[in-house]
């Protein structure tokens, strides 16, 4: 099993959220809509500038429809 270090997960989430996102025909502004958050805050979460909470990557995932393990596929 690997693991990476904080900054280098925090980047390889923000870019696996952002192919999901696009996947499901999103844009960061709809998103952050759906969530309740600025749309600054899904651009900082998918350049891996901050950690967002559990609960907000819960809300992602609901708004996205998608399984939870779907945005931690890092190695894609």
């Amino acid at each position: 099993m690997e693991y990476l270090n904080e900054k280098d997960f925090l980047i390889a989430f923000g870019k696996n959220l952002r192919k999901v996102r696009k996947a499901q025909g999103f844009t960061q502004a709809q998103l952050a809509n759906d969530i309740g958050v600025e749309i600054s805050q899904i651009s900082r979460i998918e350049r891996g500038i901050i950690n967002t909470s559990v609960g907000n990557v819960n809300a992602i995932a609901k708004a996205l429809k998608v399984d939870l393990k779907d945005l931690f596929h890092l190695n894609n």
